[in-house]
C-alpha cells in the first residue's frame, strides 16, 4: 500500500476510535504504531521509537513531582491560605480559585491541580452558600488557562517545544510560555467573574467531598472525645475508622480504649456498636463493631490494607487533606531544584524531571509504589504511541501533501490565514479527542506549513499550545472537564455556553497576539 494511503488510513481509524470513546486511549494509541509497522510505513524501532522518547520521560517525571505536592499536603495549604481570604461573597472567591488553580497547574499539571483543589472548592462553595455550578467549571477553564504559563503546565508545552527544535526553530524557554500565557490567564479569569455567571447553571449537587474539620468534628461527637484527647490529625499523626467485618480473624478479640494495637503502633480511642458507645475496660469485639485507631499516618495506611478490617476512610485520602504533611519541605526544595534547571538550561529538561523524581524517592517523600501509581500510564501510552504517527506524517510526505492542499485551498491569505485554518483544526480536533493526540496530528502539518512558506516554526507550534488549551465545549474535551461534571451538577450541553465564547477568545490568541510576540 502507498506509504501516504496508509498513514490517512491510519490517522482515519484512529480519529473514529477516539470520538467513539469505544476503544480505551491506550489501545488506540498502541494500535496506530503497530498498525504503520504492519503496513510497512515505518520500521518496528520507528513504531516503538516513542516509549524511549526524551518528551515522555519528562511527562512521566513530571507526575511524580505532582503527586509529591499532593499527597504532602502543599497544594491543600495553599488552597486552604488563598482561598480562606476571599471570604464568603462569589466574585472574590472566583477569581482567587482561578487564579490558584491556574498558579497551581503551570506548576503540576492541569489534571494534579483540579483534582487537589476540587474537593475544597466544594466545601468552601457550601460554606459560602455559593452553588458549586459556579465555581467548579471556572475551576476547570481557569485550569486550562493556567498550563500555558510554564512549560511544566501540560504535555503539549512539552511536545511543541520539542518539534519546534526538531524542525528548524528552537525549544521554548521554561518560563516563555508565560508571555502568552499570563494575558491569556487574566482575560480568561476577567471574562469569568464579569459575563460567567448567566452562562453558568445554578445547581447543587447533594454528595460533598470531605471537610476535614467538619469531619474532625464529628468524630469527636460521635465517640465522645472531649478536646483535652489530643490532636485528632496533624501533618505527622492521624485516626482512621475501621470496621470489623464477617468472619474477620478479630472476632472474639478483647480489647479495651487506650489499648495499644498488637504491633504497639497504633491506638484504640473510642470503639461503637451501632449507636451504642462501647466504654469500660473489656469489649469482646463482634462483627458490625467500629473502632477509632489513632497512629503515624504510614502506620494507619500499612494497617488499613490488611484483611480482617474494613477502613471508613482511607488514611491516604485523609492525609492529603492536612495542610503541610509530611515531606511538604522536601517536596518544595526539590520542586525549586528542578525548576532552576529548567530555567537556567543546565541540563536537558527529562535529566531536570528525572532528577527531581528520582531525588523524592531517595528523600522518601514519595515511595517506589507511590512514584509508580502516580504516573497516568494511560497519558504516557496515548503520547508514545502517536508519536510515531507524526513521524509517519514527516517521513512519508503526508504532512507537506496536506498542507500543500491547505494553502491550495486557502490561496493567497497569508500566513495569519494558514494559522487560523490550523488553530481552528485544532480546535475541533481538541473537543472530541485528546488535545495531546490532536497536537501530534496537526504538528507535523503546521510544520510543512511553515517551511512551504518560509516562515519560522515558532509561532505555529506556540499557536497550537493555545488552541489545544481551549478545550472548553464537551465534558469529553479533557479529563478535568470529566472532574468537574458530577460534583458540579452539569450536563453536557451546559459546557458550550461558557466554553464557546472562551474558545474564540484563545483562538484570536492564537491567531493575532502569538505572531506579535513570535514573529513568521
Amino acid at each position: 500500500m502507498d506509504p501516504v494511503a496508509a498513514t490517512l488510513i491510519i490517522l482515519a481509524l484512529a480519529i473514529v476510535a477516539f470520538v467513539s470513546n469505544r476503544v480505551p486511549l491506550g489501545i488506540v494509541a498502541l494500535s496506530v504504531s503497530l498498525a504503520l509497522f504492519f503496513t510497512g510505513v515505518l520500521t518496528l524501532p520507528q513504531a516503538l521509537a516513542g516509549f524511549g522518547d526524551p518528551t515522555v520521560l519528562f511527562i512521566a517525571a513530571l507526575f511524580v513531582v505532582s503527586e509529591s505536592l499532593d499527597a504532602s499536603g502543599v497544594t491543600a495549604w495553599a488552597g486552604q491560605k488563598v482561598i480562606g481570604r476571599a471570604g464568603t461573597r462569589r466574585l472574590p472567591l472566583l477569581v482567587l480559585i482561578c487564579v490558584l488553580v491556574a498558579g497551581a497547574a503551570a506548576l503540576i499539571s492541569i489534571n494534579g491541580a483540579v483534582a487537589a483543589l476540587l474537593p475544597l472548592v466544594v466545601v468552601v462553595a457550601s460554606r459560602a452558600g455559593i452553588p458549586t455550578s459556579q465555581l467548579l467549571m471556572p475551576l476547570a477553564f481557569a485550569a486550562s488557562a493556567g498550563s500555558l504559563l510554564l512549560l511544566t503546565g501540560t504535555p503539549v508545552n512539552v511536545i511543541v517545544s520539542e518539534i519546534a527544535a526538531e524542525n528548524g526553530g528552537r525549544p521554548f524557554g521554561y518560563f516563555e510560555f508565560a508571555l502568552v500565557g499570563v494575558p491569556l490567564v487574566v482575560v480568561t479569569v476577567a471574562f469569568m467573574a464579569l459575563f460567567g455567571r448567566p452562562l453558568l447553571p445554578v445547581r447543587t449537587v447533594s454528595s460533598m467531598p470531605l471537610d476535614l474539620v467538619r469531619h474532625a468534628r464529628l468524630l469527636r461527637q460521635q465517640y465522645s472525645l472531649s478536646l483535652d484527647t489530643g490532636v485528632i490529625m496533624g501533618p505527622q499523626n492521624g485516626v482512621s475508622e475501621v470496621v470489623i467485618p464477617p468472619r474477620s480473624p478479630l472476632i472474639g478479640s478483647t480489647v479495651y480504649c487506650g489499648m495499644a494495637a498488637p504491633g504497639g503502633d497504633l491506638v484504640i480511642l473510642a470503639a461503637r456498636r451501632g449507636e451504642e458507645q462501647l466504654k469500660g475496660q473489656d469489649i469482646t469485639l463482634q462483627a458490625g463493631d467500629v473502632l477509632l485507631m489513632q497512629g503515624t499516618w504510614d502506620d494507619l495506611t500499612r494497617h488499613a490494607e490488611k484483611t480482617g478490617v474494613l477502613v471508613v476512610d482511607p488514611p491516604a485520602r485523609l492525609r492529603r487533606s492536612v495542610p503541610l504533611g509530611r515531606g511538604a519541605k522536601r517536596s518544595l526544595v526539590v520542586l525549586a531544584a528542578m525548576i532552576v534547571l529548567l530555567a537556567t538550561g543546565v541540563v536537558p529538561p527529562v535529566v531536570a524531571g528525572l532528577l527531581a523524581a528520582m531525588a523524592l524517592v531517595l528523600t522518601r517523600t514519595v515511595t517506589p509504589m507511590q512514584a509508580y501509581r502516580s504516573i497516568s500510564w494511560t497519558t504516557i501510552v496515548l503520547i508514545a504511541g502517536m508519536i510515531p504517527l507524526s513521524t509517519a506524517f514527516i517521513e512519508t510526505g503526508t504532512a507537506a501533501l496536506v498542507a500543500d492542499g491547505l494553502l491550495s485551498l486557502l490561496g493567497a491569505g497569508g500566513p495569519h490565514v494558514a494559522l487560523a485554518a490550523l488553530c481552528l483544526l485544532t480546535v475541533v480536533l481538541g473537543q472530541l479527542i485528546s488535545n495531546t493526540a490532536t497536537v501530534l496530528i496537526v504538528a507535523p502539518i503546521a510544520v510543512s506549513v511553515a517551511a512551504s512558506l518560509d516562515l519560522s516554526v515558532q509561532p505555529f507550534m506556540m499557536a497550537l499550545t493555545v488552541a489545544a488549551a481551549a478545550s472548553f465545549l464537551t465534558p469529553i474535551a479533557t479529563p478535568v472537564n470529566l472532574m468537574v461534571m458530577e460534583p458540579g451538577g452539569y450536563r453536557f450541553g451546559d459546557y458550550w455556553k461558557l466554553g464557546l465564547p472562551l474558545a474564540v477568545i484563545f483562538l484570536l490568541f492564537a491567531v493575532l497576539y502569538v505572531p506579535l510576540v513570535w514573529p513568521f
